[in-house]
């Protein structure tokens, strides 16, 4: 179930604990018990979502069968956690017979290899955590070779812990080697896999390129879906985009980007992005390994923020989310807060605008469509500086003109004067109609 950070070796691998009864025990292939370990550290940060780490848990195929919290003014360089916890915490993993042990913060690599020592089980952060659930969750080649960086990266750090068993080869007539470790073969080798994996996602990244390159010539608009996961992104998209994207009520459910050419009514044609969704604490080398797929938000010309208008910490979840689009550089990109799940709590509907009449958030339901005429309304005025409306009179001659209008879905009505000039009602993006007047 959980992929152990090291798992070249077929076999299980004998670790020496180190604690003072050491003795050796075998590492276990998964396991679905799993104990959960938070503490509350006097470093002036956020307090974390309970909550939201067993639902990891749970979202990466686990059952937890225990929480075992506390309170620290600073972790420990050892096992992160006191003496007296960690005698806590292996009481609690031996009467629930647990296989696993997940830290809900960072941990290094010393520290889980010592904490696997005492507790004679496997043991992962929440870094291990998150990459194992991005893992699952590939589906297309982009994303699983995104998901393989990320994880060979994070793996790197911590290859001793597979080869603990192992010493430099020792000299002697026979017995003389290749001069490096087991574990500096393997790094080694990592870092090909690494560069090979890279020089990948660099093509990868040229396509979305000359996508996007496509997309400008067509002038047609991106809007990417943004936000923390879960919010309902995939919902919304699959409203607009009659799409059948996996959606569904756990962390990370969208993992692959999904673009889809969709018509807002009374506004035309754009180009709709639902993208991974945001977590607090989100590894920074899911941040560079995904930034191929981000790009799509970094070049959006609007971000739709999707915010579960139920949750209790929706504030601290659009700060985390601010934090990460501004790594990527995406900080400055206009964009409009959509409040989902409003049916939730039961409100109406509405729109709200700044001191100049501007839309800057809507709330709506995108599981029930309630609300979603009052996002179009506000898309609509949102790209308004940038979409063309007008009667258009057209002599016989303009055939062409007129049948590209119809062919891009930019007339609304059509009727016919006395002289029998073509009279249309039309609604396009203002550089497709400076574009067809210069071609016409």
């Amino acid at each position: 179930m959980y992929a152990s950070h090291w798992t070249a070796p077929r076999r299980t691998t004998p670790i020496t604990a180190k604690s003072s009864d050491a003795q050796l025990f075998d590492r276990h292939a998964g396991g679905e018990n799993v104990v959960l370990v938070q503490l509350a550290i006097d470093d002036g940060g956020q307090e974390l979502d309970a909550q939201e780490f067993e639902e990891l848990v749970t979202s990466a195929g686990g059952k937890p069968v225990a929480m075992v919290t506390g309170h620290r003014r600073s972790p420990t360089a050892k096992f992160f956690v006191g003496t007296g916890k960690l005698d806590e915490i292996r009481t609690v993993k031996d009467a629930e017979e647990a296989e696993l042990v997940v830290f809900n913060h960072p941990l290094t690599p010393s520290q889980e290899r010592n904490l696997e020592g005492a507790l004679e089980c496997r043991v992962i952060a929440r870094t291990g955590l998150i990459l194992d659930i991005f893992a699952q969750r590939a589906r297309t080649h982009e994303g699983k070779l995104q998901v393989e960086l990320a994880q060979l990266q994070h793996m790197s750090t911590r290859l001793v812990r597979g080869w603990t068993h192992l010493e430099r080869q020792k000299g002697g007539i026979g017995l003389r080697g290749p001069g490096e470790t087991q574990l500096e073969t393997d790094r080694r080798l990592l870092r090909a896999r690494i560069k090979a994996i890279e020089s990948r996602l660099d093509k990868v990244k040229a396509q979305r390129a000359q996508s996007r390159r496509a997309r400008k010539r067509a002038e047609l608009p991106l809007l990417s879906i943004v936000g923390y996961t879960n919010a309902g992104k995939s919902t919304l998209f699959n409203r607009y985009a009659a799409a059948d994207v996996y959606a569904a009520d756990q962390l990370f459910a969208t993992l692959d980007p999904t673009l889809r050419r969709v018509e807002i009514p009374h506004l035309g044609d754009v180009v709709l992005a639902d993208t991974v969704g945001f977590i607090s604490d989100l590894p920074h080398t899911l941040i560079d390994a995904f930034k191929a797929t981000l790009e799509e938000t970094l070049n959006a010309d609007l971000l739709i923020h999707v915010i579960d208008v139920a949750a209790d910490q929706r504030d601290y979840w659009i700060s985390e989310v601010d934090l990460v689009l501004a790594e990527i550089g995406a900080g400055d990109v206009p964009r409009l807060c959509v409040f989902n799940k409003l049916d939730l709590l039961e409100q109406s509907p509405r729109i709200v605008r700044d001191e100049e009449g501007l839309p800057t958030a809507v709330y709506l339901s995108a599981q029930t469509g309630e609300g979603l005429s009052l996002l179009e309304e506000a898309l609509r005025e949102r790209l308004q500086d940038e979409v063309f409306e007008g009667k258009v009179e057209l002599t016989p001659g303009q055939g062409k003109l007129r049948a590209a209008l119809f062919d891009i879905g930019a007339v609304l009505s059509e009727s016919f004067t006395t002289a029998g000039n073509t009279l249309l009602e039309v609604r396009l993006p203002q550089k497709v109609w400076n574009r067809l007047q210069h071609q016409y």
